[in-house]
């Protein structure tokens, strides 16, 4: 006898961690349960969350906007698991993951990791170039540093926006918003 769709909110809450909400959604359809478990199958059960949100999120928006079901998405489970698993392992942010998303979407590569590659849409992780990004930008907007150290915190975003600018959104944020409060402060 299949689970009845009760059970499986429950079932996804304890084993998965979901919320009440995000259980109730995945459980829609016996197709949208099968989807999350495929993607989570791949993405690893720690991604939880994220394939959740991402399901909930863009796909469903997706999905609504162009009238399709779960089952007629251009985007398999696998191909989604992979997006996420880049996520998480901060070779994208989540940023560009909607850009490799619409890719894939699109039929413009086979997985995540195409996509990454032909448009060149890995994240910069490297400490010395962020930095080096930083003191341009610092240079650039002395009026915002100015109002930064005047106690003014819409200038530190101000210049997170400019840094963020100046790589096309492929610098990991994390990253600029530390070195640049640490450039600033320190």
């Amino acid at each position: 006898m299949p689970e009845l769709p009760a059970e499986m909110r429950a079932r996804f809450e304890r084993e998965y961690g979901l919320s009440a909400y995000d259980a109730v959604a995945l459980t829609a359809s016996r197709e949208i349960a099968q989807y999350y478990e495929d993607c989570l199958a791949v993405a690893g059960k720690t991604n939880f969350k994220t394939c959740a949100n991402w399901m909930i999120g863009d796909l469903a928006a997706r999905l609504n906007k162009e009238n399709l079901e779960i089952g007629e998405s251009p985007v398999s489970p696998k191909q989604l698991a992979g997006l996420i698993r880049r996520i998480a392992d901060n070779t994208i942010s989540n940023k560009l993951g909607k850009d490799v998303f619409d890719a894939l979407w699109n039929g413009e590569g086979s997985d995540a990791d195409t996509v990454i590659e032909t448009k060149g849409l890995k994240q910069i992780t490297d400490s010395g170039a962020i930095e080096k990004l930083i003191d341009e930008v610092l240079a650039a907007n002395r009026k915002s540093v100015e109002e930064f150290r005047a106690g003014k915190e819409k200038a530190f975003n101000a210049l997170v926006g400019q840094a963020m600018k100046a790589t096309k959104g492929k610098a990991n944020p994390q990253q600029v918003n530390e070195l640049l409060r640490k450039k600033l402060t320190g």
